[in-house]
This record gives C-alpha cells, structure tokens and sequence, in this order.
C-alpha cells in the first residue's frame, strides 16, 4: 500500500497548518482514502552531528583492534574532568570498532537513550576496558542503507551546508523526524498509488490548492529518437496490449553519480532501496507520478525496440535472476531488426541482459501505457507483483508518459550529469475518451441527495472531468487518469464522495409490497425446517469439487463425471463444480468424524451443476452491454442447475438411554426421511428396492425412489468401500433427492386440511413372512391400501432373516397405526383388518403370517 509523507506531499499540494499524520489520514478518509497504519520513525531519541577529537587505537588479545575516541558533542559534552571517564577535553569516550574516518571528522552519534532501527536501545557501558557513552553509527545501524563498511562519516555524503554544529541534531537531515502514513488504496483508485494522485484527493478533501506535475510541458517529440514497432496478434479482449510508448535516450550518466539524499530517503519511505542513479530515478518518478518506468543499458540494446506478445518457447531470465517461461498471452519488449530477442515481460519487470550496471554510462528510458488485463495476467503468472505491475493492472494515465520521461531525463541530467538526446519517440495510439451520457437528475435519484446541475458540474470538473450540458443531459469525458469511470452510476458514486457521504441521509426503506416465497422457496424452506425438526443438522458447503467421482468409485462412463470444469477455480485442486450433492457432503461427514464426531446426521439443500453439451459463449466485454445474440448464446452454455437435497447418517440413531438400549441409522431411516420431503411437497413418492444401482452405493441396500414412475433420487447403506475411503462409521446411510424434479410433480393448489380425530388410536403389529426379493414398500403399499381411511400410519420397524422362516425369505414387520375420524375403533374392526391383510397380502405375494 502507498506511503505518505507531509513533506513529499506539500511539494504538490498546500499542507493546511498545524496539520500531522493522523490529521492527513482524517482527511483523505473523507474522500475514500482508508488509514492503514501511521508508522513513527525506527530512530528516536538524541542523534546529533560529532566531531572526532582524539582517536586512540587499543590492540586486544584476539588480536583485534579498537579506537577509543572523544568526540565533541556540543551540548552533550561532559566537562573538563568530569562525566564517566573524565578527560581534560569537552567530550564525550565512545568505543568505535571503525578504522575508515580519523581527527576532525563529522560523524553521527547517537546517546545514551537513543533508540536504533532492531529495536536497539542505546546506553553507557563498560567495553574494552573503557567506558562507551554513546555509539559512531554507520548508515546501516541507522537504517539509511545496506552501507556497513565503516561508520558514516557526514562530509562524504553532505555538503558543508548541510550539516549542522557539533551537538545539533540529526533527525531532520536524515528524514527521522517525520511519521510516514500508510493508506489503504481500493482497485478502481489505481492514480492514487502516486504522490501526484494523493495530493489531488488531499486537496479535494481540504480545498487546498493542487499544483499537477502531471501537466508539466514537455518537448514535442519528432519520431527520431529510439524507434518502437508495436505488434498485437493476440489482443485480450479485443485491446491491443500496448497504445502509447515514448523512448528518451541520456548519455554521458556519470556511472559515479551518487542518488541524491532526499530521493534515497523517499525511496526508503516507499519501501523501496536505493540501487543506482537511473533505476531510482526510475523508481522515485513512478512514486512520485504513478507512471511506471524501465531503465535499459543502452550499449546492451539493439535498434529497435518492438512490442510483441511472446511466442512458443521463448524464454527469459528476468532481473531477479530467475529463467521464465513465456505464455503466447505475455506481452514482451524486444530488441533487433526483426524483434526476436526478449529484453522484458512488458509492465511487470525486465531482463537481466540488459540491465543498467556499475559502468552504465548511456542509458535508454521506457515510458509505457500497457492494458491493464494483459499485465495483470503476466504478473499473477508469472508470480511478479511488482511495483510497476501493481499500478498498470489498475490503470496508469495514458497522457503521462511523456511528462514521465521527461522528468526522469532531467533529473538524470542534473544529478547524473548527462545529456538527453534531442530527438524523442512518442508512438501515441491511445483511443479518444467516450463520453458518459447522464441525465442530470440521475444524482439525485440514486442517492436521495438534492443536487443542482451547478454542483453536479462543480464536483465533476474537481475530479478533472469535462462537463457539457445538452437539455436535460450532461455529457461528461472522464480525466485520463480515471479508466474507473465508465458510466453514469461511477459518476454518482464520485458526485456522493466529494460531496461528502455524511449529507446522505439514512432512511430505512420501505419493503414493496410483494407476494412473498414462490412456491418453490417455500417448499424449500419447509424441507429445511422439517429435516431440522427431525434432528438432522444442516450444511452449507462449496459447490466446488476434485476427486469426489474417485473417491465414490464412480465408473468411468458414469454421467456424474461430465462436471462443468471452472476457468478459475478458487483452488486448484477443486476445479469441478458438483453432479451430485454428495460430493461435497461427503468431505463434511468425513471432517466432523475426523474431528471426534462419532454419529452425525447432516443434511444439505443447494445446486448440483450439469453441463448441457453447449459450446462455451466467449466472454463479453465489461464496457458496454453485449448484444441480443451473445446473451442468447450465453443463456444457452450456462449449465442446468436443479436443487438436491442431501442426507447423510452415521452411527447411532439416538443417544445411549438409561437402560443402555440404542440402535445405529439404518437404511430405512434414509427411506424415511425422503418420503417425509415428499410428504411435505404433497407427492407420493414410491420405493423400489433394487440389488444394482450406480456408486456410491451398496448393492442390495438400495433403493430408487419415484414419483408418478419418475425417479426423483436413491437412498441406502454407502459401499464399503466408500465408507472406508471417507473414513465413516460401518454401515453409513446416503440419501440424495431431486428436489426440483419433485416440484414438478406437486400440485401448487390448496390442500385440504384432515380434521383431527378427537378420538384415540388403535395400534397393531403385523409380520408377514415374504419371499427374499420382495420390496418391502410393496407391502407396505398393500396395507395402507387395505386400511384405507382409518390408516393414519404405517411403518417398516423390523427385517428378520434365520434358519426358522425358511431359506430365501425374510420377515418384514410392520407398525400399523389406525384412527377413525366418528368414532373409537372397536377391537373387532381391527381384527377384520389384520386378518384382510394378512389374507390379501397371502394371495398377492404368498406372504404368511409369522408365527
């Protein structure tokens, strides 16, 4: 995130009296601009100019060398015969390991209760013999660079005028006084990581006045310079990668040429250290304007310079001396009559053939505008966000790359003292601005606020935009410097900023009378509500998937795995969206049970995703609106997405009672559960047992479910092998429904509503001695159609296989719950009707009674 100081910033704006750090952060939040950390200065305390008086060498016994100096100190000297360690001279003795400066020396000190960048906090201590009251500080200990060859002595790197009287402070020259202010800079606000464009907020915010060294005048550039070829055969989205790009050529840079100070410490305030004349210059002109820039070696450089987007296998070793990999989308700058050999990955960093080094005398200046999707994707590629990648995948002003270039030239120039050539390539295709239509009462209308076409017009021409009024419409040209702004909504939302969100008013909205849940929502809820009722707990969890298809056994032509695969998943390893709700339910169970879970009973009610077979539509543009055809072709690629409800249960059905009696889920509890969706949507759902059906499941402990001879979903027992891989309790039950194929079967008329009998229940228990491939639902159907009226419930509590009822049958006993809406039933009539039944059931499915 941007750095900000007072004094960077005042040299573009005025900075209101009286004003610190945390007044800037109080007005750049009025305009959008979020306070990320105001940080204080690594060195506090007294750090004042000393002159070297005495330096006495001191051999030690490892053979080392040390210097015991007294240096005056000004204010801070001890007096004649007095202090720690008296001597005859006004001094203070410091211990200095140093060998590089000598008598009459201006070198920083830093005094006891001072405190160096680690932290390391500085006090009097004996050493060598002698006692140190102070330290001789290098460039490194004060945090001003990697510099650690010595102490730092003033005169090598400060002018006379410079320096202040042994005893005076420091902190000034070195820029330690002053707080840095952090801020946090949203995507669309891309001109704000520049000096130029904080000012310009911190003026909008304040009304104090804003100098734009964006608009500086500049020569006019003949087309002789460096010359550029621009080559797009593979333009993203329809927008060629790169349509302006100015070259300015300096020789003669003194390659002794020191940065000045002031630009050192700048650059240490951005973050960023200082390497050598051309690239800080570089550096400090991107931070001070927003215009990135790249600094060649222009004896490594071959005429001319083409913009291309990279070819197969072509490759780079970029400056931190890692080989890449191009991608046909990475746009690149290239050298040579035919362009073939690589200097940089356009925008995100350069070539390590042709950087500026030690001996670079003639140096080749780039001053770019690249789109900003181009360069974004090279940088996440190739893993680079670099400065200049940060500010051009937001957006950079494509009118300031000659002004750029021009001051880079001119402080090469003055501290490099070098000469700029006089011919200037400016290969300017930037398109003309489209001007915003707005109805000028739009503002007003959007965000309830009572603007005058005045202070529309006023708030606008803040921001650097052209405002024209035709009738009821304004037409507006956004700044060069704000791609952000590209319709009226953008215009209001800046319109609102300025004017200051505050004068808002907060007003509760009134709801518009509607016609509640659809029929669908509802039903959904009550799903929802019942399984919840019912014990289960529900789950939401992400619709993407991996290997959820191998991890169920699914076969390879199973339709399941035909998932819809993500352009860019939020994880690589889940690219998939789900065919099935289970395949993300599945990890859950697995996590909860990993996690000491022993029994659980989950449910989930979401989207599964099926591809339709359709040739992908090609993206739309963000700009404007697609036409009538690319939303139809849209329409038609966007993959079927029907709601599913999914159930998982493991272990124990209940928890252990005081009797120590509890049974484990089974698959007839999943059956259940399904048909009471199925109830609550008003459809008759029908099972059938079946000894085949696809994975996940067990054969034989399966079940399709149906409704109206449509199947709707499967419940049962998982595989053993499923189970095993998931890491479940044994004997784990699924079950997964189409919910929205069950819609389409209910009736959205009003039920009629059963009275309630006032009258009490007869219960009885049937077990009917079938044959082994029987279903039970067909039994269960028998019944409840035998009772008819009187049938409130009927219910499979019991499956009984053994040697006593005969190989290749089962007993299946039933729970028959009846009741009479007129009367109690009398213990005849239920006889009668066990005895129906058990005859009826004889003569359908030769079932017996057990005895």
């Amino acid at each position: 995130m941007p750095y900000v100081t007072l004094d960077w910033l005042g040299e573009h704006t005025k900075i209101a009296e009286g004003t610190d750090a945390a007044q800037l952060a109080a007005d750049l939040v009025k305009v959008g601009i979020e306070e990320e950390e105001i940080h204080a200065s690594q060195v506090q305390g007294p750090l004042v100019v000393g002159k070297v008086l005495t330096q006495e060498p001191k051999e030690q016994k490892n053979g080392k060398v040390i210097n015991y100096c007294r240096v005056d100190v000004g204010v801070h000297n001890d007096a004649p015969g007095e202090g720690k360690e008296p001597s005859d001279l006004p001094s203070r003795g410091i211990i200095c390991g140093a060998h590089n400066f000598g008598p009459g020396d201006l070198v920083a000190v830093v005094l006891p209760g001072a405190v160096l960048p680690g932290p390391f906090p500085i006090s009097s201590r004996k050493t060598y013999g002698h006692i140190s009251d102070g330290m001789i500080c290098s460039e490194r200990e004060l945090g001003l660079s990697n510099e650690h060859n010595g102490i730092l002595v003033l005169t090598e790197r400060y002018s006379p005028e410079q320096i202040p009287e042994p005893g005076e402070s420091l902190m000034d020259l070195f820029g330690f006084g002053e707080e840095i202010l952090e801020v946090n800079v949203t995507p669309d606000r891309g001109y704000c990581f520049s000096m130029r464009g904080l000012a310009r907020e911190y003026s909008h915010s304040t009304g104090q006045p804003f100098d734009d060294p964006g608009i500086a005048p500049v020569p006019e550039a003949d087309g002789k310079g460096f010359s550029v070829k621009i080559s797009d055969q593979n333009p993203i989205r329809g927008n060629i990668g790169c349509d302006r790009f100015v070259t300015r050529v300096v020789r003669g840079v003194d390659p002794q040429a020191k940065t000045p100070e002031w630009m050192v410490h700048r650059l240490e305030v951005a973050g960023m250290r200082s390497l050598s004349l051309p690239v800080d210059v570089t550096n400090y002109v991107m931070m001070d304007l927003g215009q990135p820039m790249h600094a060649y070696d222009l004896s490594k450089v071959d005429e001319a310079l083409h913009v291309r987007r990279a070819k197969a296998g072509e490759s780079l070793t970029t400056l931190d001396e890692v080989k890449r990999e191009l991608d046909p989308e990475d746009l690149l700058i290239c050298d040579g009559a035919q362009g073939n050999r690589v200097l940089a990955i356009a925008g995100v960093m350069g070539g390590a053939d042709t950087e500026v080094e030690e001996g670079t005398t003639d140096v080749l200046l780039e001053a770019a505008h690249f789109d900003a999707v181009s360069i974004a994707r090279s940088s996440r590629r190739h893993k680079l966000p670099t400065e200049a990648a940060k500010r051009f995948e937001r957006g950079v002003d494509p009118q300031l790359q000659a002004v750029a270039a021009q001051r880079a030239v001119d402080l090469l120039v003055e501290y490099g003292h070098g000469e700029a050539d006089s011919h200037i390539t400016d290969l300017n295709n930037v398109p003309e601005p489209t001007p915003i239509a707005m109805d000028q009462s739009y503002p007003s209308r959007l965000t309830g606020v009572d603007y005058g076409v005045g202070r529309i017009t006023e708030l606008l021409e803040m921001i650097g935009a052209q405002v024209d009024q035709d009738g009821d419409q304004l037409r507006v040209t956004a700044p060069s410097w704000r791609p952000d702004l590209t319709g009226p909504a953008d215009l209001v939302e800046e319109i609102a900023r300025l004017d200051g969100y505050d004068k808002i008013e907060s007003i509760v909205p009134h709801a518009p009378a509607g016609t509640g849940l659809s029929f669908s929502q509802s039903v959904r809820r009550d799903v929802q509500n019942g399984l919840a009722a019912s014990g289960l707990t529900q789950v939401l969890s992400y619709p993407f998937v991996g290997d959820a298809f191998d991890r169920q056994r699914l076969e390879e032509q199973d339709s399941r795995r035909d998932a819809v695969k993500l352009a860019n998943p939020l994880a690589a390893d889940h690219p998939y969206l789900r065919t099935s709700i289970l395949d993300s339910l599945l990890p859950v169970a697995e996590l909860n049970v990993a996690r000491g879970t022993e029994s659980l009973a989950i449910f989930e009610v979401g989207k599964v995703y099926f591809a339709k077979g359709t040739v992908p539509a090609p993206l739309p543009r963000a700009d404007k609106r697609p036409d009538e055809r690319t939303i139809a072709a849209l329409h038609k690629g966007v993959p079927s997405q029907p709601q599913h409800v999914g159930i998982i249960l493991a272990g124990q059905a209940g928890p252990t009672g005081v009797l120590g009696s509890v049974r484990n889920f089974d698959w007839a509890d999943g059956i259940e559960l399904a048909r009471s969706i199925c109830r609550i949507a008003g459809v008759q759902m029908e099972v059938e047992a079946l000894a085949e059906l696809p994975e996940p499941f067990h054969p034989g402990r399966v079940a399709r479910l149906s409704v109206e001879g449509k199947e709707i979903g499967r419940a049962g027992e998982l595989h053993p092998q499923v189970v095993a891989e998931y890491h479940l309790p044994a004997r784990a039950v699924a079950c997964e429904l189409d919910l929205s194929a069950v819609l389409q079967k209910a009736s959205q008329e009003p039920k009629q509503v059963k009275a309630v009998s006032t009258f009490p229940p007869s219960k009885e228990d049937i077990a009917l001695v079938v044959d082994e491939s029987l279903p039970a639902e067909d039994v269960a159907q028998l019944i409840r159609t035998l009772l008819g009226d009187v049938c409130e419930e009927v219910r499979l509590f019991d499956i009984y296989r053994g040697a006593n009822i005969g190989e290749g049958k089962k007993s299946l006993a039933f729970s028959m719950k009846m009741r009479a809406a007129d009367r109690t039933l009398t213990a005849e009539e239920t006889a009668s009707l066990r005895k129906r039944i058990v005859k009826k059931a004889g003569k359908k499915f030769g079932a017996e009674l057990r005895s």
